[in-house]
């Protein structure tokens, strides 16, 4: 589809892949809402986007989306001021190498890379479903293929690892998709899942000490730019080569087979169970 005029939600737009992606989705004329905690930023890569461009519709929702209370008031303030939406990216995202808990009590790595993803997009999907043929594309990682789905410890509560706790939670973003995307079928609106390779961003600074040192000399000698790495996100979002194509996942803009452990469909369906009682009980 043409990007000219669609209505883009995109998480985590305000830094890194996610302020690439919108650029770019801006240069092909898509009205882009971002959503996300720093409003400076926002502020900043709107105004600059603005200066060169024309007619293009930007906004932006302040949201911490570690926070289900944040993200429900956010996707309450989407649906009313956007009549359509055509595409929902789920971007944002991140690593911590100490466990931590959301205002909610929940492990933030787990809260703020899975769990946003699936309560946003459950907030939005009755419009998406209206406004169809419509997207849903998730930034995943090629690291999930060494994640575990470990149902009776979602939390890290019995045994943590900050990239154990990563790399999980991208195996759940594959997971999911793939049992969302059944729940589609016949809708009008996919769902399609990406790697976008090991970019040089903001990924991981948060952290101090060793691990924020190995990454950012990691990104200075081996990533790619925030431009190529958001490139099939933008390939999702408003290709037509994929207007068809749902519950797949992408590298370089081209479908690629995910871990076996992903294509577990009692697993998927499994998590997409845990995961919309986890929502529930936090209403």
């Amino acid at each position: 589809m043409s990007a000219k005029g669609k209505t883009i939600i995109v998480t985590g737009g305000t830094d890194g892949i996610g302020a690439a992606t919108v650029r770019a989705l801006a240069t092909q004329e898509a009205n882009v809402v971002i959503v996300g905690r720093n409003r400076a930023k926002a502020e900043d890569l709107i105004d600059d986007i603005a200066s060169q461009t024309h007619g293009v519709k930007l906004g932006f929702l302040q949201c911490d989306l570690s926070s289900l209370a944040s993200i429900r008031a956010a996707g309450a303030e989407i649906l009313a001021s956007q009549p359509r939406i055509d595409v929902l990216i789920n971007n944002a995202g991140g690593f911590f190498a100490k466990r931590e808990l959301t205002v909610d009590g929940y492990e933030r790595t787990f809260a703020l890379n899975h769990l946003a993803y699936a309560l946003l997009t459950d907030i939005v999907l009755k419009r998406l479903k209206a406004s169809a043929p419509a997207r849903v594309v998730s930034v995943a990682s090629g690291v999930h293929a060494t994640g575990v789905l470990r149902f009776d410890d979602l939390m890290g509560e019995k045994r943590f690892g900050g990239w154990n706790a990563y790399c999980n939670s991208k195996l759940a973003n594959v997971a999911w998709t793939y049992a969302l995307a059944r729940r589609l079928q016949g809708s009008g609106v996919t769902a399609n899942c990406l790697h976008p390779g090991f970019v040089a961003s903001q990924f991981g600074k948060n952290n101090r000490g060793i691990t924020g040192m190995a990454l950012g000399f990691a990104q200075r000698f081996g990533a790619l730019s925030v431009t190529d790495g958001a490139k099939t996100s933008v390939y999702l979002a408003t290709s037509p080569e994929v207007e068809r194509v749902s519950g797949r996942y992408f590298h370089e803009c081209r479908q690629t087979r995910s871990s076996s452990a992903s294509h577990d469909e009692a697993a998927q369906e499994k998590l997409f169970g845990a995961t919309e009682a986890i929502l529930a009980k936090g209403q």
